[in-house]
This record gives C-alpha cells, structure tokens and sequence, in this order.
C-alpha cells in the first residue's frame, strides 16, 4: 500500500530522525499499512541501549547512519521534523536525487484526512488526554488508531513502541502540536483544546493556532476552565465551571488517585492531581459523543495504565518516592510539584531543561514557577541543560535560572552532572521524603529515574520503573 503525499503516491519513505516520539510513531503507522519504512537518527551510535531502535527493526523499519546513506532512487519521500537543519546530509542527499521532502506534520495531515480523526491540542496534557481517548476507546471495543507524541503503558506491554496503533475503526487519535506552529497543517473530525499557557511562542501566537486549528474542524471542543480559549469558536466545552457543557456533580481528590461524578456516576481515575481532572473530563466528553456508554467507560476509566514518564511513581525499600515525569514548562512543572506534594511533604525537585532557546525564552518564567511554588524545606537540582544535537546558541546555563530566583534559592543548586546529582540526594534525602524528577525529550532520562529508584533500596511497589 502507498500514502499519497501532496497528490504523489509514496510507497518508500524515509524519516530522518526516526528514533524520536513525534516520528516513530508516523513510521509506525505507515509500516502497518505496508509501506516500506526506512530512516536514521543522531542517536544511531547509541541505538543498541534504545527500546525504540529495536522495536521499530521488528516491524520491518531499516534504520541507517544520518549520513544519507539510507537515501536512494528508489526513496519517494524524504519525512523530516523541524528539528532537522538545512544542512543534514539526508536532506542533500534527497535533493541531489530529487526526491521530495515533507514535514512529518504534512506526512500526517494526510493520515488525518482519511480518518475520523480526534486531534487533541494544548499547551499541556496533550499526550495525557490523547492516550486516554484511545485507551477508553480501546478498552470499549471501539478499536480506534493512534499517533501519538508519548508511549502507553498498556501498548508497551504488547511488545509496541506504544506510541502509535492500527486499529480495525476509521476513529484515530492524534495528539496535535502546537510547538512548531504545524497544526495548521490537520482538518481532523474533532478538534479538543485543553488549555494554553507560555512555552515555544507567545499566547496570543498559539491562541491565534488553536483558532485555526478549529475552524478546520467539523467540531471542536475547548476548556471553559482556561479563559484563555474564550475567543476560540467551539461547539462545546468541558470543564470543573458550571457553565461547561460538559462539567462533573463533583470531584474528589486522594494522594495517587482522583475520582469524579457524572450523572450519578462515579469514574474514579488511577492518577492524582487537578489537572489530571481536567484531562479525564476531555477524555469522558469526547468518548460519550462517540457513543461509548457511561457502564463501559466507568471500567476502563479504572483500568488506564497511563503513559509512560507521565507521572510514574515508585516507593522504594528506603521510604523514599521516586516519581518520573515529562513536566517541561514552568505550567506543568507547578502542576507536577502540586500533585507530589499530596504523596511527599518534603520534595527533591529534579529538573533537566530542555534546549537553549526554550530555556532562554522561559527563563523568568522558570524561577518564578519554582519560587512559587516549592517549599521552604524542598530542595531544587537544576541538571545540565540537555542538548540533543544541531546547532544551538548556548547562551544561557542552569546556573543563570537559579540567580534569577535569588535570594529564595537557598535550597538550589545545579549540579554539574547526574551523578553529583546522585550523590547529593543520597546525602540529603531521608525515609518519606519525595524525589521528583522532570524533563523532556531526553531518552535517557528513564535510565536515571531507576538509577533514582536503586539508590534508595530499589522498589518495594512500582507505576512504572
């Protein structure tokens, strides 16, 4: 079977990056309709500690050197993300060969286009909320698609990279980034918008996204909640505001779970926090418009698995929670820190930022989200920031983030790697206390979350690790 790609059927495609989430999970998809997948990666000289390298080899994806030597006559198509700069060598090599080169957000406008596409938008809760849709549809036999920015648990269980699925339904879940401005790119069935705060550009730039993305929708559904998205047209809203359309009787908070009521029925959800909240009422809108009912999604609503590094908490033999998280903005790391305070009332806040011109751009917002939010007694670890390759204005450090919270940063300091970052919270951190790690894109993250876990006696329970 072929794609076609901007009226040219492409039965050969390669993705140039194909061991990041946003890729992997097109490649995937594309695969399972039987196209010939190949691709390449910085990260190849590390491919063999990588999940994701192996699991895409599995399913019949050839992976190369990003040299361009994974690139011929017979490639139709060259894929590639915004991270891929002008002169990497498989794009030269495509355009010696006059191959034709598309954005992944094009590659996968096309897959919305012939699917009942839910594409879930925002500046945050994106990969939470597109892996609840599906999961509850999953698990309501609707037998949805996804494409997805994040891997399930419950995918990653079935030997999957867990971010994408081919279902047997025309329903395919989608999680839409705004971060490049791309998503102008979908016309998908239904469009959900779960909130905007400051992250890759200005409010008024993503509002002025998340306007567009719904008018290319035939129904969009936003968050009263966020006043923020008042100016976006919508056909209907949820919310914890009374006046969304869609809106709980009430809601109840415990220290790793939360539940709410519906019409007398209660859908009690194996995550904490607020904002988790919020992400299940989208979920619980979307999936009772696409006629799920009510009995059907109380039982999945207990079964989601979640997503990985979303939130995954393990209790170690020392006492000690170590809880893992893909918090990258200062709006999700106060909501992260929000729902570790109902489990540790002393925390160990790690934190690796991600890229030097979001660091930059953030900056103030960083130091006052911490300063507002952390503790007197919890202390703050401001890891190296992670550079993943390209080029890249270094200008600023995790050092220059703590100056600015100075002279509430009493209890911060930013070690030079992971392992002084190790050894000051073996030194520190005492029985009850909470280790919380966040940071983005970094694969290697995981592997120090469960260095994490080992230094304080391995897990007595785990989410995850």
């Amino acid at each position: 079977m072929s794609q076609s790609l901007n009226g040219k059927s492409c039965k050969k495609i390669h993705f140039t990056g194909i061991l990041g989430s946003g890729m992997s999970s097109i490649a995937q998809f594309l695969r399972w309709q039987d196209c010939a997948i190949s691709g390449s990666d910085r990260l190849i000289d590390n491919a063999e500690e990588n999940p994701v390298f192996h699991k895409l080899k599995n399913i019949g994806c050839s992976i190369h050197p990003q040299n361009g030597s994974g690139i011929n006559e017979s490639t139709d198509a060259l894929c590639v993300s915004t991270a891929i700069e002008n002169d990497n060598p498989d794009l030269l090599k495509a355009q010696q060969l006059n191959i034709p080169v598309f954005h992944r957000s094009q590659v996968l406008a096309s897959i919305v286009e012939k699917h009942k596409t839910v594409a879930v938008a925002g500046t945050s809760g994106k990969s939470t909320v597109t892996a609840l849709i599906f999961e509850l549809l999953y698990l309501c036999n609707c037998s949805p698609s996804l494409i997805s920015g994040a891997a399930l648990k419950r995918l990653e269980q079935e030997g999957l990279v867990g971010n994408a699925y081919k279902g047997d339904s025309e329903i395919l879940v989608i999680e839409a980034d705004e971060s490049d401005g791309t998503l102008v790119h979908y016309k998908p069935w239904i469009s959900l918008i779960l909130n905007v705060s400051k992250d890759h550009k200005p409010i008024k730039d993503v509002v002025a996204l998340f306007q567009y993305l719904a008018s290319q929708s035939q129904l969009c559904v936003v968050n009263k909640d966020d006043h923020l998205l008042n100016t976006v047209k919508s056909s209907l809203s949820f919310g914890l505001d009374r006046e969304a359309d869609f809106h709980p009787d009430s809601v109840e908070y415990f220290s790793l779970s939360s539940q709410v009521v519906i019409g007398g029925k209660n859908f009690h959800l194996p995550l904490a926090g607020q904002h988790n909240v919020s992400n299940l009422l989208a979920a619980l809108c979307i999936c009772l418009r696409l006629n799920c009912s009510a009995e059907d999604l109380q039982r999945a609503v207990r079964q989601f698995m979640g997503v990985h590094r979303r939130f995954s908490i393990t209790k170690t033999a020392a006492g000690v929670t170590v809880i893992d998280d893909f918090a990258h903005n200062p709006e999700k790391i106060k909501a992260a820190i929000s729902a570790a305070r109902n489990i540790s009332s002393r925390l160990f806040v790690v934190y690796q930022p991600h890229g030097f011109g979001p660091t930059e751009f953030l900056k103030h917002d960083y130091a006052e989200a911490f300063t507002a939010i952390l503790h007197q007694k919890d202390h703050l670890l401001l890891l190296p920031i992670y550079y993943a390759g390209g080029s890249a204005v270094k200008s600023i450090q995790s050092d220059d983030l703590i100056e600015l919270m100075k002279p509430t940063a009493n209890n911060a300091t930013a070690p030079p790697d992971r392992q002084a970052a190790l050894c000051y919270l073996k030194e520190r951190v005492k029985a009850g206390d909470g280790v919380l790690l966040m940071g983005a894109r970094d694969p290697s993250l995981s592997n120090f979350a469960c260095k994490l876990v080992t230094a304080f006696g391995g897990p007595v329970n785990s989410d995850s690790l």
